[in-house]
């Protein structure tokens, strides 16, 4: 058994979301600054070993019209630092920021003050959209 974490990786945060044992359930889970990369790697990676994650979603920010632009090949390129301890899979996350920032506000949360929260529920978004899929 083991859980499935999601990343939605930005320029300055990297939000992340876990499932449960049973990859039913999408958890927020925190956010890391993203510089240095190196330290942001290890801190992914840390987090996974601890939670006996094997496999991790990675949220790709498409286009609009489903073209892949320098973004999505940011998100795809860090990645691949991945690659040999982790079954990467890679979801459509066009528009779940704006979506997160609903869900906050539905629950109240003041997120201006704390941006990373959006990148939390971001990634537990997306963890959530991967797991419909797999169930």
């Amino acid at each position: 058994m083991h859980k499935i974490m999601a990343l939605d990786i930005g320029t300055k945060r990297i939000g992340i979301a876990l499932s449960d044992y049973l990859h039913v359930l999408a958890n927020r889970h925190s956010y890391i600054s993203r510089t240095p990369e190196e330290t942001a790697i290890e801190q992914i990676k840390k987090i996974a070993k601890d939670n006996n994650v094997q496999e991790i979603v990675i949220g790709v920010p498409y286009n609009m019209d489903g073209t892949q632009g320098s973004q999505a090949q940011d998100c795809i390129d860090f990645s691949k630092n991945f690659e040999q301890d982790f079954k990467i899979h890679q979801e459509d996350e066009r528009l779940t920021s704006d979506t997160a920032e609903e869900n906050l506000r539905q629950q109240k949360v003041n997120f201006r003050k704390e941006k990373g929260l959006v990148d939390v529920e971001s990634a537990r978004i997306i963890l959530e959209q991967y797991l419909s899929k797999i169930n």
